[in-house]
């Protein structure tokens, strides 16, 4: 799962689709789960737990985030647009 064929190496290398990444991983899946974990950490927060917890957990996918605005922007067939989208996916999901 993680060796030369692995999900994060084939989209590190512009293996994948430039449409799989950009459509149904980042705008898709990611965002998702930037969504569900705002919501958590916004629950947890709401219950009293320790607010380092709950922003640890809002922050967590912000490493997977940069991996996929890197592999969108590494693409050969990224156009600019879907470079300035990128961009501005990144900046709402890290505030979001």
């Amino acid at each position: 799962m993680f060796g030369q064929t692995g999900f994060f190496a084939r989209r590190w290398r512009g293996e994948v689709p430039l449409q799989v990444v950009f459509w149904r991983d980042m705008l898709g899946i990611a965002t998702f789960i930037n969504l569900l974990a705002s919501f958590m950490a916004l629950i947890l927060a709401s219950q009293g737990v320790d607010l380092r917890v709950a922003v640890a957990l809002h922050f967590a996918p912000i490493a997977y985030n940069i991996f996929l605005f890197m592999s969108v922007w590494r693409s050969p067939q990224c156009t600019v647009f879907k470079k300035a989208f990128s961009l501005a996916w990144l900046a709402a999901m890290t505030i979001v």
